[in-house]
This record gives structure tokens, C-alpha cells and sequence, in this order.
């Protein structure tokens, strides 16, 4: 979805007009930022563009990573990859599963005295993302068909 398409989608959820008003811009600029930008002029650069623009430049997800938090979420990035093979399937799986079983003890083991300092609250974190980013990276090789072989367990009427 494209950036002018997103912020269509968030006008349709409130008034434009109060929009306008709040960010101390015109109603018309704020319609131009919901089109689509053409080489003829319409649409406009909008702060979505804007913003993408900065983190390309800088280098920097911070801008991303602020974002989610302001909105109680968080920011993973996702894997690249493009042009990486998983050999097998059993051992990519082995592999969550063992991150999964890290990040369970290391849940344990923080909650064993019946709190959970913040050191360890960022240990659990960064084990977290680890998984999500891994996890992720899997599904979108499966998804891209990036298996060079794929163990098929025997059916039992084979």
C-alpha cells in the first residue's frame, strides 16, 4: 500500500477538516496528500513521504521505532532474504523452537524471585525480537519458496 493510500484510509476514519485545523494546514493540502502523486503535479509530498525520506537519509529507524512505542506497539525489522536458502526445513524449525525454549527460561529465570528487573526486562526483549525477526525470515522463505529441499514425512496410505 502506498503512502497516499494509507492516509486515504485514515481521512475516511475523521474529519479532514479537523485535521486541517489541528495541524494548521489547509484543508485542499491535506486532500493532496490522500492522492496519488503524479509527474503533472497532483497530490502532494506528504508527511508519511516526508518521514520516509528522513529514515532513508539518516539511516535511522528511531523515527519507526518512536512511532510504535507512541502507539504501544514496537518495531522489528524484518529479515532480508532475498537470495538466502534455507537447506531444510527440520533444522530452520529446530531452530525457533530452541530460540522459543531460551526465551522461556530466561522468563523463568527473571520470575523466580517474583519480579522482573528492568536488565532483565531488556534481556527478554532483545530474545524476543531475536525470535520475531528468525520466525519471520522462515515464513517469508517459505513463502518464497527459498527451500532447496523439503523433508516429506511418508503418508500413511503411500
Amino acid at each position: 500500500m502506498e503512502s497516499h493510500e494509507v492516509l486515504r484510509q485514515a481521512l475516511q476514519k475523521t474529519s479532514p477538516k479537523a485535521i486541517a485545523a489541528d495541524l494548521g494546514v489547509s484543508l485542499s493540502l491535506v486532500y493532496k496528500w490522500a492522492e496519488k502523486p503524479t509527474e503533472f503535479g497532483a497530490g502532494s509530498r506528504n508527511p508519511l513521504d516526508r518521514l520516509l525520506q528522513i529514515i532513508d537519509l539518516s539511516g535511522d529507524n528511531g523515527i519507526v521505532e518512536w512511532l510504535c512505542r507512541q502507539q504501544g506497539g514496537c518495531f522489528v525489522k524484518d529479515p532480508d532474504v532475498r537470495g538466502h536458502q534455507i537447506d531444510h526445513v527440520l533444522p530452520a524449525t529446530q531452530e525457533i523452537i530452541g530460540q522459543f525454549s531460551d526465551l522461556l527460561n530466561k522468563i523463568s529465570v527473571a520470575a523466580m524471585d517474583h519480579s522482573v528487573t528492568k536488565d532483565e526486562a531488556s534481556e527478554i526483549r532483545q530474545k524476543w525480537d531475536k525470535l520475531k525477526s528468525y520466525a519471520e525470515g522462515f515464513v517469508r522463505s517459505c513463502e518464497n519458496g527459498d527451500f532447496k529441499t523439503m523433508a516429506q514425512v511418508p503418508s500413511k496410505n503411500a
